[in-house]
């Protein structure tokens, strides 16, 4: 995933959790809710929105390889590299050192 997607990503993840918060916050308004409260809410929830996307958009770029070996749980987690190191890294894996079983 390049540079620029992944801050459209980001900037679109923030603006929907952003949404998602005032929605709720329009909601619960309607019952009488005190601002200090509301504040609090519309805050947790947009943080809670936010990580949820943010860990979607990393998963997203990140590629795990794992030791080809069965009962071996050697692996590596590697986000945004090209596929030279990519390359790399499979190898490693599938000939780390520690190999168990």
């Amino acid at each position: 995933m390049n540079i620029t997607r992944h801050r459209a990503l980001t900037a679109g993840a923030a603006a929907v959790s952003a949404a998602l918060s005032i929605a709720i916050g329009v909601r619960l308004s309607g019952y009488g809710v005190p601002l200090s409260l509301l504040l609090a809410c519309c805050l947790s929830c947009m943080a809670t929105f936010s990580s949820l996307l943010f860990r979607l958009i990393s998963a997203m770029s990140t590629t795990t390889h794992r030791c080809t070996r069965p009962g071996c749980d050697f692996r590596v987690s590697l986000a945004h590299t090209d596929a030279a190191e990519n390359r790399r890294w499979q190898e490693i894996a599938a000939h780390h050192p520690h190999r168990t079983a």
